[in-house]
């Protein structure tokens, strides 16, 4: 059980990542702050948000059948203001605008969808997608340990910082 112990944090990184709404850039950034050592991190952080990004490609049609089968509709209409924001991203700045912006407001998994909604193609969405999602979790993660630097934390280890150790 010792063994477990000491991936569990790793595994939740993992997880968390791969979770639509909790993204990479953000799970990285916490793991480090909780003394989880970065490599490690980044590596399992964006592992898991990219390949449940491109699940989502992979099985696009599948989702669309599914969302059309819930609505009781054969249109797709973007109602929504976020589907609105993404075509208004998507008119101004194309594919690239919408992966790299996309992920900030909605999440990484739901820009990749409305990306081929919008009519961007399979390959072209995961190569964007990917970019925008290791983009993100860098500047996070060098935003994080620098900040975590310049306000003087020098033990980085939250969980000892609570229990008093």
């Amino acid at each position: 059980m010792e063994i477990l112990h000491v991936f569990w944090p790793y595994i939740l990184v993992f997880i968390f990542a791969a979770t639509p709404f909790f993204e990479a850039f953000t799970v990285i950034p916490l793991g480090i702050f909780v003394g989880l050592p970065i490599v490690p991190v980044f590596i399992l952080g964006i592992t898991g948000n990219v390949l449940t990004v491109l699940l989502v490609i992979l099985f696009i049609n599948k989702i669309k059948e599914w969302r059309r089968k819930r609505s009781n509709t054969d249109e797709e209409k973007p109602t929504s203001k976020r589907a609105l924001r993404a075509q208004t991203i998507w008119k101004k700045y194309g594919l690239p605008g919408l992966a790299l912006i996309g992920p900030l407001f909605v999440g990484s998994h739901l820009t990749a969808f409305m990306s081929i909604s919008l009519g961007g193609t399979k390959r072209k969405v995961a190569y964007w997608m990917t970019a925008s999602m290791i983009i993100w979790s860098i500047t996070f993660t060098i935003l994080v340990y620098y900040g975590i630097d310049f306000l003087g934390i020098e033990n980085r280890n939250l969980f000892d910082n609570i229990n008093g150790n």
